[in-house]
């Protein structure tokens, strides 16, 4: 019997410990956390992006389709893809659901799709590649409200790509 009562006043007594605070108190602690914290994104686009950038809103337009707003947190997701594929030393998708479901969360997007190319020397050369493949040119002229673009260098000087868009 001693056993059980020095149990039982422990367990009340922790209860009593772990659940006590003032309204107050819970109050400043709830606003403490209560702060919207903006991350600042950057990227500096290179000529053969923007060009690339250009060159695929040209070809919506000349569809009749809205152009396409570059969006600079996409821009960073693609460049860390490049960065991932030229570690791995090939083209892929991988990760492609990860790096949806996350624009999803940081942007708000409401659906996402991505081009890659890999070896291309001109952004003319990518977008006509793009184009005339009907996986990647159904990217380009889909329902999108955004697209952001990375092109990257691996050691041998060969350029990947990565194009991301997305709907808002």
């Amino acid at each position: 019997m001693r056993k059980f009562t020095l149990t039982g006043f422990m367990l009340i007594l922790c209860t009593l410990f772990l659940t006590s605070c003032s309204k107050d108190s819970l109050g400043d602690e709830v606003a403490s956390y209560d702060q919207v914290v903006t991350k600042k994104v950057e990227y500096n686009y290179s000529s053969i992006e923007v060009e690339i950038l250009d060159e695929l809103n040209l070809y919506r337009s000349a569809l009749g389709l809205s152009e396409l707003k570059a969006l600079v947190n996409l821009s960073v997701e693609s460049e860390g893809h490049n960065e991932y594929m030229i570690d791995m030393g090939s083209v892929s998708h991988d990760n492609f659901s990860e790096r949806a479901s996350f624009l999803m969360q940081e942007v708000g997007a409401k659906k996402v799709a991505e081009n890659v190319g890999y070896g291309y020397r001109t952004s003319e050369a990518v977008v006509n590649a793009w184009l005339k493949s009907k996986g990647h040119r159904e990217n380009v002229e889909g329902d999108f409200t955004h697209f952001g673009i990375s092109v990257r260098q691996d050691a041998d000087g060969k350029n990947y790509f990565t194009n991301i868009f997305i709907k808002k």
